[in-house]
């Protein structure tokens, strides 16, 4: 991906007709300089077919710069638009698994910073495709006045272009070395912001994450950037003195060489001067471009392609489970990832696991042992690497797994809790969500008013309980929870164990409880027990005589 293909593929005719505009601006200036020149050769006073050609020249080129800006200005920021809703939908539409691995800080990072540039960039490309276009407008003229000086022009400008571009590529390898130490900087922020408190508690731990971490990063962040800004400096520096090089050759040098007459000399000094400034502008711009190339290699990089990451298949159609569905069921379905601290792949399964409606399963097993995995392969999350899962005798691929995901309401350990109550469609959903807040004990904490809740702010408990009120108003055929209670109260932990289960279940749901509360095993019907990534057991508990 360039920055030309996003804007072509935002919208070519828009593209084009801001092309055609800045043509016609660039030759418009042009014209003006062909005739300020032959209106300066000359030894008499202005016609008035001259004096009319200018003031012509003058509003096309004001009307056809206003059109090209206003255009492209459309475009970019269309672009911008498209580009944020693209990745957004692309993360989304890629597997938990990758997600996880790719890391919440690159993906925050791309989603800030990338975006920024990017779209910082794609504001300047208006002026930047203006000023290109008034040289090559110019470099047009030149060759119309001269073809022998043009020749020897087009050779100087060749060479001081390759001149440019080698310590421009120098600079943008040093950019993308940047950019990789803003991901880890990213990543020191997010341990600033969510490990506040064991940093503030540790003051030897403070001082080694500022100086080790923090300040190593930023540090070569800096000298990365500093020296691919000052290496862009230097090359700049550098094109600007080749124009007063190309005016000395121009005047001192070549007249030596070749007859030329002083008129052509002349009109060659003038236009090189008057393409200075849209040169000059094009080179101060190509250091944020190329920072917009290094954003979109590393928005590239990071692999989040719909097709070939994403072969799920969603239909609009109806996405509820048949009221009457008999069992689900996991048959030999494993899942490995890599662990890191130990160097090894820790493997899941295989699994053998059979689920029927109004059934209340407690999944049970020491740290480690596989159980949220397991909750992520049973909702669809996780691809099973071997295996299958069955609802009701069908298969669950890639062209029903997004329907499959939609039968599950489920409160994860690292859950995140919305303001709104998005994707609800309920007239009565304010009455309810009330009703539910009172049966919650939240109703002094928390209001709704047209599906907002008027705060979040709330213990880690409160905020649970929340997050069980949104899975009441979806009324999916079968509920999750992972650890619901480990952070309520006793009164509301026995709420949740002996009222809030029960009704569920009484309600035809099959409900999946991950749990370390020994003391309510007794009213489960199935007990599931992992260890080490392997099911124990699954066996009632009166089997277990609990």
């Amino acid at each position: 991906m360039n920055l030309f293909r996003l804007l072509l593929r935002t919208s070519a005719l828009l593209l084009s007709l801001a092309i055609l505009a800045g043509i016609l601006s660039g030759g418009c200036a042009a014209g003006l300089i062909a005739l300020i020149n032959a209106t300066l050769s000359q030894n008499q006073p202005s016609t008035t077919t001259l004096v009319s050609s200018f003031v012509a020249l003058c509003l096309v080129r004001l009307i056809a710069n206003f059109a090209s800006q206003v255009l492209l200005i459309h475009l970019s920021e269309k672009a911008i638009l498209d580009l944020r809703m693209l990745l957004s939908r692309r993360i989304l539409a890629s597997p938990l698994r990758q997600l996880e691995q790719i890391g919440a800080y690159r993906l925050l990072a791309v989603l800030t910073e990338d975006i920024r540039t990017i779209s910082s960039t794609v504001l300047i490309i208006p002026f930047f495709c203006i000023n290109i276009a008034i040289v090559i407008a110019c470099l047009i003229y030149l060759g119309w006045l001269s073809t022998t000086v043009f020749v020897i022009g087009v050779c100087f400008l060749f060479l001081g272009i390759f001149s440019y571009l080698l310590p421009m590529m120098k600079a943008m390898s040093l950019l993308e070395l940047a950019r990789e130490q803003e991901d880890k900087l990213f990543n020191h922020f997010c341990a600033i912001t969510q490990g506040t408190k064991e940093l503030k508690l540790h003051h030897q731990r403070r001082q080694s994450f500022l100086k080790e971490d923090l300040c190593t990063t930023a540090l070569s962040y800096r000298r990365h950037n500093v020296l691919g800004m000052s290496v862009f400096a230097a090359a700049a520096s550098w094109g600007q003195i080749l124009f007063f090089i190309a005016i000395g050759l121009l005047l001192f040098t070549l007249p030596s060489l070749t007859k030329i007459h002083f008129t052509i000399i002349s009109a060659y000094a003038l236009t090189i001067i008057y393409m200075m400034s849209p040169l000059e502008h094009i080179m101060s711009m190509l250091p944020t471009v190329t920072r917009a190339l290094v954003a979109l290699k590393k928005v590239e990089s990071l692999g989040l392609s719909l097709p070939s990451n994403s072969n799920e298949t969603y239909s609009e159609k109806v996405l509820s489970l048949d009221p009457f569905w008999q069992y689900l069921e996991l048959v030999n379905v494993t899942h490995t990832y890599y662990q890191e601290r130990e160097e090894t792949n820790f493997i899941l399964g295989p699994i053998n696991l059979k689920f029927h409606p109004g059934e209340l399963i407690f999944i049970i097993g020491g740290n480690g042992s596989g159980k949220s995995t397991l909750a992520k392969l049973i909702s669809g999350l996780y691809i099973p690497e071997t295996g299958e899962i069955y609802l009701d005798g069908k298969l669950i691929d890639n062209h029903n797994r997004e329907w499959y995901r939609q039968q599950f309401s489920v409160v994860f350990s690292d859950f995140y809790l919305f303001e709104r109550l998005l994707g609800l469609d309920n007239s009565n959903l304010d009455a309810q969500t009330q009703n539910y807040l009172v049966q919650l004990q939240l109703d002094h904490k928390v209001k709704v008013k047209d599906g907002v809740l008027s705060t979040t702010n709330l213990s880690q408990g409160q905020r649970k309980r929340l997050a069980l009120l949104t899975t009441y108003l979806e009324n999916r055929p079968i509920y999750m929870f992972d650890e619901w209670a480990s952070d309520q109260d006793p009164i509301f932990k026995e709420i949740f164990y002996t009222q809030l289960l029960p009704e569920l279940k009484s309600r035809g749901k099959t409900v999946l409880v991950i749990t370390h509360d020994e003391q309510y095993f007794h009213i489960a019907d199935q007990i599931v027990k992992l260890e080490y990534g392997k099911v124990k057991y699954d066996k009632s508990p009166t089997l277990l005589n609990i």
